[in-house]
C-alpha cells in the first residue's frame, strides 16, 4: 500500500472512529468480565466472539490470536484477568476452516521465506494438525497451570463459520 505524502494510510479509520467517539456511550462499563468469561479464539475476522456467544460489551475477556491457541502470553494475560479482572470460566474457542489446520509450522515457515524472504524458523507458530487433540492440550495447559485458581471452569469449542454453531469438544469434566 502506498501513502500520499503526509498521509498516515490511516485516514479513513481515524475518520470512522470520530462517528464512533460521537455517539460512544459506554465510558461507564467497568473493567471486570461481567459475566466471568474469558474467550480465547482465533484472529479470524469471520469469528464476532461476543455476538455469537450472545454477550454485550463489558460480558467477557477476549484473548485472540493465530488459531485460539492457549501460548504463554494467553496464560499470563488468564492470570490477570482471574486473579483481578473477575473472570472464573474459560472457553477455548478454535474454528473450522482455520488456516492454522491446514498448514503445518514448516510450510508456514516455507510460505513466508517464499514471499517476503524472511526466515521464521526462530519461530514457533502452533498449527493445528488435529483440532480435538489441539483443543484438548489446550484446555489441560489452562487447567495444570500453577497460577490459576484450581476451580477455574474451563471448556474447549469448535466453532462452525459457515454456520454459527459452537460445539463444546473438551467438556468440563474431561
Amino acid at each position: 500500500m502506498t501513502t500520499a505524502p503526509g498521509s498516515t494510510g490511516f485516514e479513513d479509520l481515524l475518520a470512522a472512529n470520530e462517528g464512533y467517539a460521537a455517539r460512544f456511550t459506554s465510558g461507564d462499563l467497568a473493567g471486570t468480565a461481567a459475566r466471568g468469561l474469558a474467550v480465547v479464539t482465533c484472529m479470524d475476522s469471520r469469528i464476532e466472539p461476543l455476538q455469537m456467544l450472545g454477550l454485550s460489551k463489558g460480558d467477557a475477556k477476549i484473548l485472540r490470536n493465530a488459531g485460539g491457541r492457549v501460548t504463554d502470553d494467553v496464560l499470563r494475560t488468564l492470570v490477570l484477568a482471574t486473579h483481578l479482572l473477575g473472570v472464573d470460566r474459560v472457553m477455548v474457542v478454535e474454528h473450522l476452516d482455520c488456516r492454522m489446520a491446514k498448514v503445518t509450522d514448516d510450510q508456514a515457515h516455507q510460505a513466508i521465506l517464499e514471499t517476503s524472504g524472511l526466515d521464521t524458523r526462530s519461530l514457533e507458530f502452533r498449527t493445528i494438525p488435529d483440532q480435538p487433540t489441539a483443543l484438548r492440550q489446550d484446555v489441560q495447559r489452562i487447567r495444570s497451570y500453577p497460577y490459576l485458581p484450581r476451580d477455574l471452569a474451563v471448556v474447549g469449542c469448535l466453532y462452525d463459520v459457515s454456520t454459527g454453531k459452537v460445539e463444546i469438544v473438551v467438556p468440563l469434566e474431561d
